[in-house]
């Protein structure tokens, strides 16, 4: 009777589907978090002049911006400085920086008023991605930004001060350099008009 229990259970077993098998089933891989789009703008433009770029006004000449390569946010080829072609309005800014946060609705103003005469670009300094992606998608901010994971753009300058805003000429040269804190449209505009001959 034992016997014809031990040859009838594998036949038994196999009939219900509960084969043994060494091997293990597959399982579905993990299910990765898809990364959430960039809200800025590809950098590829900033090294095409603006197509309506005014000429530099008559002026002192100011230093050409230093000569560093950083990386887009979005990915793709870092960018050098020195192929920014202006005029450029550079804002540099961080999460974590009250006053960052407070303009960065004006330079995204800015920006949608440039029609082509002029670039807005951001400089992302001492930051993180997450915290810098979170408040793009929070501000609604789109225009192109430039990594600086450690100061050296600021360093390059000379500065230390969080926000710093950079305007650049059509030749490429810093006409000039706003550390005074969180600025408004009006004086965006004022600084545009004055320094780069720019009315917005």
């Amino acid at each position: 009777m034992r016997r014809i229990a031990y040859l009838l259970a594998p036949l038994l077993l196999a009939a219900a589907g509960c084969t043994a098998t060494t091997e293990q089933p597959e399982r579905p891989a993990p299910a990765t978090r898809a990364e959430r789009p960039s809200p800025f703008a590809d950098c590829t433009p900033l090294t095409v002049a603006p197509a309506a770029a005014s000429p530099t006004l008559a002026g002192k000449a100011g230093d050409q911006l230093p000569d560093l390569t950083l990386n887009c946010f979005t990915g793709g080829t870092p960018v050098s400085l020195r192929d920014v072609k202006g005029p450029a309005v550079i804002n540099v800014w961080a999460s974590w920086c009250p006053p960052c946060r407070k303009e960065l609705p004006a330079f995204q103003r800015l920006s949608e008023r440039a029609d082509g005469r002029f670039q807005v670009i951001g400089v992302n300094s001492r930051d993180s991605r997450g915290g810098a992606q979170s408040i793009g998608e929070d501000y609604g901010v789109d225009f192109p930004m430039l990594l600086d994971q450690g100061d050296a753009f600021q360093r390059a300058l000379g500065r230390n001060a969080f926000p710093l805003t950079v305007l650049v000429d059509a030749d490429g040269r810093i006409r000039h350099t706003d550390a005074t804190g969180a600025l408004d449209d009006a004086r965006l505009a004022a600084l545009l008009q004055r320094h780069l001959g720019v009315r917005v």
